[in-house]
């Protein structure tokens, strides 16, 4: 089953994907009037069964469900969320122990962060 995973952010939406248990970052999205329909493109290219949204405690954590509302009034898929304690400070090891220069670090590390959140539902 192809799952997709989303780290919601209030600029960029990290995003990634499992196809068979193989999890790999996509290019993250802006968080603009496009979200959804950026969203729903990626469900019908990547044939998405499941989604699974990081979610955080406090404030943002108001942002984060509402995203999720909304995303559910939108799609008939299954979405669950998934705790995202610490997946950035992951996604910035994996990076930097993969990479090492922070040429391409913004544009990466969400979409880093968004396959930390897709491991802990596969593993």
């Amino acid at each position: 089953m192809n799952v997709l995973a989303i780290d919601y952010g209030s600029k960029k939406i990290g995003l990634a994907i499992a196809i068979e248990n193989i999890i790999e970052p996509i290019p993250s999205i802006k968080n603009d009037i496009d979200v959804f329909k950026n969203i729903e493109t990626i469900i019908a290219d990547y044939q998405i069964k499941k989604i699974f949204v990081g979610i955080s405690e406090g404030e943002f954590a108001k942002l984060t469900q509402k995203f999720i509302k909304d995303l559910k009034n939108m799609l008939t898929l299954p979405i669950e969320t998934v705790e995202e304690a610490v997946s950035t400070i992951e996604a910035d090891q994996i990076y930097f122990f993969n990479h090492k220069k922070k040429k391409n670090y913004k544009k990466a590390i969400d979409s880093i962060a968004a396959a930390v959140i897709l491991r802990r539902v596969i593993n």
